[in-house]
């Protein structure tokens, strides 16, 4: 196995890290204090085919290989992890499900606005009474001669307040066979569809999170995303995409928590030399380093899985749980490192501190991905 990166992946590195510092980073700040979207930069953004990083270069598409889409996601999330999860959730369980199901009238349909970034993508699951219990859902779609009308309400969408397309998960109860549910492709403009208010999060500020309301909203047969009880199986394995995206989020926040921090260990003098010349702070750094590297080697492997066409949920689960554990410890010894700078949202290690700790909770609770972790090792023949 070669560890090291090649031209290629070191070229889409630079690529995104100079966008990242030279767009996003002098308004990171401002960003995430006024939890505002940034317009702005999505416009930047989208001619250099970042909303079309899983989308098929026959729609318009860059389709990049996994490692170069985990690179992206890493080098944006370094800098604002809020615009990393807005492009890893619209590419990995908003654009990939169509990709990997829809018919080609539907590719056709959605897939190139998606990847000119003109419909961000969304995909709801999640109830009052159905996070991890997929099976909990109460959104209905009630089957008509020309289409589905749908009732329900989906909260903690990202993406939510700026989608344009939503992937909604619903049960149709009259159906035969159709106990795993269903996808529908919701346009903005449908009626009866509607964005409600921005959540005021901890984190992330900087991504519209939102509940969706669907009132009697009606969509043709042709949005149905595979058949009717497809959905436990499409939700599945956006889940599986999504955890390699958000791994990278994860591994990118901490990455960014960590160069601050050997950063300010060289500059902050105490007891007339640096702070970085004590053991402790050494030794904080070198666990830091240490869990970064062998993140990104899960991560790398899960991706590897994914382009071979291997099953990849388990990697990408075992990737998930430790990338978003590590940086919760990273960004907390970052802060811990800072002393009482580290708890001003002056410094930007506060900011990743409030936005680690979500990445142990969305596209599955570090307790769902031990379940899949286990299932796997547990499946597997000895």
């Amino acid at each position: 196995m070669d560890f090291n990166p090649c031209m290629k992946h070191k070229v889409v590195r630079q690529a995104v890290r100079d966008f990242a510092e030279t767009e996003i980073a002098p308004v990171v700040y401002d960003l995430d204090r006024e939890a505002r979207f940034p317009w702005d930069i999505i416009e930047k953004m989208r001619p250099l085919n970042f909303f079309g990083l899983q989308v098929p270069k026959a729609y318009g598409g860059a389709e990049v290989d996994g490692i170069s889409y985990a690179i992206t996601i890493e080098e944006l999330s370094r800098v604002s992890a809020a615009i990393g999860l807005c492009i890893s959730v619209h590419n990995s369980v908003g654009a990939y499900p169509i990709s990997a199901f829809g018919t080609a009238a539907q590719r056709e349909k959605f897939l190139p606005a998606l990847g000119r970034g003109e419909r961000i993508g969304a995909f709801c699951l999640t109830e009052a009474n159905a996070g991890s219990d997929a099976g909990g859902v109460e959104t209905q779609a009630v089957r008509e001669e020309d289409g589905f009308i749908i009732n329900g309400t989906k909260i903690f969408v990202t993406n939510g307040g700026v989608c344009g397309l939503s992937l909604v998960f619903a049960v149709t109860p009259q159906e035969q066979g159709a106990r795993g549910g269903s996808v529908f492709m919701v346009e903005k403009e449908t009626p009866g569809f509607s964005v409600g208010e921005i959540e005021d999060l901890c984190g992330m500020r900087a991504n519209p999170v939102s509940s969706l309301f669907f009132e009697n909203c009606r969509v043709p047969l042709e949005n149905l995303l595979g058949r009717v009880g497809d959905g436990m199986k499409i939700g599945l394995a956006a889940l599986d995409t999504g955890r390699i995206g958000i791994a990278a989020q994860a591994l990118g926040i901490a990455q960014g928590a960590f160069d601050a921090s050997v950063k300010y260990a060289k500059e902050r003098h105490q007891f007339k030399k640096p702070i970085a010349a004590f053991q402790t702070i050494q030794n904080y750094l070198a666990d830091m380093a240490t869990e970064i590297d062998a993140g990104r080697l899960l991560l790398y492997r899960a991706c590897a899985f994914k382009d071979e066409g291997r099953p990849f949920g388990t990697e990408a689960a075992k990737a998930k749980l430790f990338c978003s554990r590590l940086a919760s410890r990273v960004t907390n010894l970052a802060v811990q490192i800072h002393g009482g700078y580290g708890y001003s949202k002056e410094y930007d290690v506060e900011r990743y501190f409030r936005d680690a700790k979500v990445t142990e909770i969305y596209e599955g609770t570090s307790e769902v991905q031990r379940v899949v972790i286990a299932r796997g090792v547990l499946s597997q023949p000895r």
